[in-house]
């Protein structure tokens, strides 16, 4: 009896679905499409809004450096730079836009530091990436790129600016031509800006113009197509549902109704039906045939035979029919199938008729192809790594071992399997030596992994040990329960060992073996916390050198290096065995004496010093002798801070040495010559920053001609130095440090250099008021200096000042401590046309015989002669010698310090040529703009 199978007939909801799909394409494809036009229209506007803001910012910035050109003010700087924010964040943004794959967390920062929405950046950068090389929009990127090449030359013109803005370089010539060039930069950027708002214009529309284009004809083809394909499936169905009334009674005799490819045999008649899933299979295309060895030709050549021997076997012997065979695909490959059958049969047993399945089994072949190989790279990766794996099951007895446990653990994995991890494994922490807790067991409890805090070691019966990592993770089925442990064990020994050295050489020299600087400030501020909560007292010993530049210069490097090492020796003789002992750096070495007093300490220090003195140092041939200086810190309380005890102890060693070297100097909080000494060196540091900071200024004083009133404008200069909170320093604070250490070569020229260029701008604009003398003092290290003479001639070329305008003071100490070098460099000035002043005469070893040989123009008269003279006869002789003795060697004389009427009248009755003092004037700013004019009083008041 035939019935109504399931497919006469499509299901009335899938066809709609099938009819209704096209046409909501359609319209997802349309909106689509507007979304996109939207976003490219969204992105234009905002990289139009984008250029308006970096157009605006960059004429502002153009103002602010013009401005900056005018005034040098910091202020006009700062705004350059924080208008070229926008600019140069668009730039960044760009940039990080052309990589391959940029980082769009930066793009969105870098366009919000240009004034851009965050909520515009997305569409921006999409438009930029997808488009950059269309049209209108590669030429809106080619303006934006030459405009930010623009931006570049902009910003470089200022940094040079400021740079020789900071240099004291005020010559109008460079500022002039570097205003025509920011101006020309500026005249090349408007056409660029102009270029890339026209180009994104125009793109805007073309965008417009072709979008609304595309739209229209995508609605049209896709109205079209979907009309095509509604017909089409229209079609189909008719066709289906026909073909599956017509195979209805085939069906019916089917096992199950599957995806599966149906076969039916009957051997009566011969006849053979595939069904069109089978045939698709196998593929076979044509007619069904009823030849039943085509049905095998289409098998794989290799499982023909197996397949036909297992169809005989079934049909005749009733053997089950399950068999497993490929066919081969035309485009290459093959796919499994299974087939299972089954036949109706006779009394006699002979098979009338035999009806199967077909199912593919290509995905399970493979996934199971898949597996074996992945097992297989498994236990190869496994076998070969070279960290230790133990696997157990879930009661925590061992199942495998590979090779490398193996030989970690001393057992073999026959052995092993069926014990516990702790029957073959004993960790112990590295720290106390106490046994480790059992990993497996406690990750079988918490079922999580574990790992240990504390270093661990693998410990042997035999006392082999390996230091090694770690750690356990558990096992999980598909129901997640724990069904095992994984034990990973890594040999760190060899890490560790490299660790150790590497913290050895962290905090200990390479050349001496000893301890650095940084481990030993580490125990210096242990010790003097433990003195502080009241512990034991403890005490510094500072050493230096005191022939070590000798064997250096004379004898290479390398027998310095060996001395050093010597005397690294030594200290392991002289001190006790728990001191901290550290080479600073050079010859100079440390020592941190704990639980020891100020008397034990100087025993020690003397006898480490004596042990240096003894020990000749011999190198090849040559033979030095060696002693070293010494400066001793003991402390016992709260006497010195952390971060001043090496400073004092290297003050006390600095003094040792000036006392003649081969001793030892004990610091002490009354030693004033320590004291003077610390201080000095901690102006070092505060000199050498604000000569790279620019923080010193100049003031000028007026020297008053008495023979002439009103004549020309005779200056002395005066230094001073701002400290970092802004506040005048006079010279008498850091002058004496400056001095001892070196640092008046450096002091001098920056003066020197500074005075030119003020002068030099005094002179452009307004000669007449600018003086026509000025006095620059220099010290004796310069006058010393080789080269000092050729900076000062460059100087004179560069400012174009006339040596005639300026005369060089020096102390009277300074000339007579190197009379032969001062009088060469006076002769080589004098013949550029300087003329030079010997102050402070009279206040040093003065001798007249000096004064008749030295070509000076002029002598100062020490001031503390002068301001006394009224009351006292001696200083009033001394002036009056020292007056007429210059006159009579042909020297104009000056008074310094006059500080009230009535002594000018009494310098005026000696017939002394100049005065200078507050009486005359006081010391004024001599810059043009000086930050500290305001000051100005207060720090007169300091002035020596």
């Amino acid at each position: 009896m035939r019935g109504r199978g399931r497919g006469i007939a499509p299901d009335q909801r899938e066809r709609a679905t099938e009819i209704v799909v096209p046409f909501v394409l359609v319209v997802a494809v349309t909106i689509g499409l507007c979304v996109a036009s939207l976003d490219i229209l969204s992105a234009a506007r905002a990289f139009v809004g984008g250029e308006s803001r970096w157009s605006k910012n960059q004429k502002i910035a153009v103002s602010y450096l013009q401005h900056y050109l005018s005034t040098f003010s910091e202020l006009d700087y700062r705004g350059f730079e924080q208008m070229m924010e926008v600019p140069l964040g668009d730039r960044a943004a760009r940039l990080e836009l052309d990589r391959a794959e940029p980082d769009m967390a930066l793009v969105t920062k870098q366009f919000a530091r240009g004034g851009i929405d965050r909520t515009d950046v997305p569409g921006m950068a999409r438009l930029y990436r997808y488009f950059r090389d269309v049209g209108d929009v590669r030429r809106a990127v080619a303006y934006w790129t030459a405009a930010d090449d623009r931006i570049d030359e902009l910003i470089t013109l200022a940094r040079d600016a400021r740079r020789r803005v900071l240099l004291r370089e005020d010559d109008g010539a460079w500022i002039e031509a570097y205003r025509r060039r920011v101006r020309d930069v500026d005249a090349e950027l408007t056409p660029l800006e102009y270029g890339f708002s026209d180009a994104l214009a125009q793109a805007s529309r073309e965008t417009v113009n072709l979008l609304r284009t595309t739209l229209c004809l995508a609605g049209c083809l896709l109205a079209l197509g979907a009309t095509w394909r509604a017909r089409r499936l229209l079609d189909d169905r008719a066709r289906v549902a026909h073909a599956l009334r017509a195979s209805e009674d085939r069906y019916q005799l089917a096992v199950a109704g599957s995806n599966d490819g149906l076969w039916d045999w009957d051997r009566r008649s011969g006849r053979v039906y595939l069904s069109p899933q089978l045939r698709g299979m196998l593929g076979a295309n044509g007619s069904a045939g009823n030849d039943e060895p085509s049905v095998f030709h289409h098998l794989h050549p290799r499982d023909r035979r197996a397949v036909m021997r297992a169809v005989v076997a079934h049909v005749r012997r009733s053997h089950a029919l399950d068999v497993e065979f490929r066919v081969p695909q035309p485009a290459g490959g093959v796919r499994w199938f299974h087939a299972r059958g089954a036949s109706t049969r006779d009394a006699r047993g002979i098979a009338l008729r035999t009806a199967g399945s077909v199912t593919e089994i290509t995905e399970r072949r493979t996934a199971d192809a898949l597996l074996y190989a992945a097992k297989e790279r498994a236990e190869v990766t496994l076998q070969s790594i070279g960290d230790a794996v133990i696997t157990t099951d879930a009661q925590g007895r061992i199942e495998y071992l590979n090779p490398s446990a193996e030989r970690l653990t001393r057992w073999h994995m026959e052995l092993a399997r069926g014990l516990p991890v702790s029957a073959i494994c004993r960790f112990v922490t590295e720290s106390t030596g106490e046994p480790a807790p059992d990993p497996i067991p406690q990750v079988l409890r918490e079922q999580s992994a574990w790992s240990f805090g504390d270093k661990l070691v693998l410990a042997h019966s035999d006392g082999w040990s390996v230091a090694v990592d770690l750690t356990a993770t558990p096992i999980r089925g598909r129901t997640g329960s724990i069904d095992g442990v994984v034990l990973v064990m890594r040999d760190v020994s060899r890490d560790r060992e490299h660790a150790a050295q590497l913290a050895y050489q962290a905090s200990h020299d390479g050349l001496t073996g000893l301890i650095n600087r940084r481990e030993f400030e580490r125990r210096l501020a242990r010790a003097s916390r433990a003195t502080h909560a009241g512990g034991p007292p403890f005490t510094v010993l500072y050493l230096d050198l005191d022939q070590f530049k000798v064997v250096n210069d004379t004898c290479s490097h390398a027998a310095g290096d060996e001395l050093l090492r010597q005397v690294a020796a030594l200290f392991a003789r002289h001190v006790r065995g728990f001191d901290a002992v550290a080479r600073l750096g050079g010859d100079e070495f440390v020592v941190l004496l704990e639980d020891c007093d100020a008397g034990a300490a100087l025993t020690i220090a003397e006898n480490l010093r004596a042990a240096i003195n003894d020990e000749p140092f011999v190198f090849g041939e040559r033979s030095f002798a060696i002693t070293a200086s010494i400066g001793l810190v003991s402390l016992d309380g709260e006497q010195l801070a952390r971060e001043d005890i090496l400073g004092a102890a290297d003050a006390a060693c600095h003094l040792a040495k000036e006392k003649g070297r081969n001793r030892v100097q004990t610091y002490h909080l009354d030693n004033d010559e320590v004291a003077v000494r610390q201080s000095e060196m901690s102006w070092v540091s505060r000199i050498q920053a604000a000569l790279a900071e620019g923080r010193f200024c100049l003031f000028a004083q007026d020297i008053a001609d008495l023979r002439e009133p009103g004549g020309p404008r005779h200056v002395e200069l005066l230094l001073r130095m701002v400290s970092e909170d802004g506040l005048l320093i006079p010279p008498r604070a850091f002058i004496p440090a400056a001095e001892r250490y070196g640092l008046m070569p450096s002091i001098d020229r920056w003066v020197v250099q500074s005075a030119f260029a003020t002068l030099r701008q005094r002179l452009d604009r307004d000669p007449a008021r600018a003086p026509r003398l000025c006095a620059i003092n220099l010290s004796g290290n310069s006058l010393c200096e080789e080269g000092f003479a050729g900076f000062l001639r460059q100087q004179f070329n560069q400012f174009s000042i006339a040596p005639s305008m300026i005369c060089f003071e020096i102390t009277e100490t300074a000339a007579i401590s190197s009379l032969s070098r001062a009088t060469t460099f006076i002769h080589e000035m004098r013949r550029l046309g300087c003329r030079f002043s010997l102050d402070d005469f009279g206040a040093g070893m003065s001798s007249f015989t000096y004064l008749k040989h030295l070509p000076v123009d002029f002598v100062k008269i020490e001031g503390s002669f002068v301001k006394d003279m009224i009351e006292d006869p001696i200083d009033f002789a001394m002036v009056e010698a020292i007056n007429n003795i210059g006159h009579v060697t042909g020297k104009l004389t000056i008074a310094e310090c006059v500080g009230s009427e009535a002594l000018l009248q009494q310098v005026r009755k000696l017939g002394i040529d100049f005065a200078q003092g507050f009486a005359l004037s006081l010391p004024r700013p001599f810059a043009m703009s000086p930050p500290w004019e305001s000051n100005a009083e207060l720090e007169l008041a300091q002035a020596d």
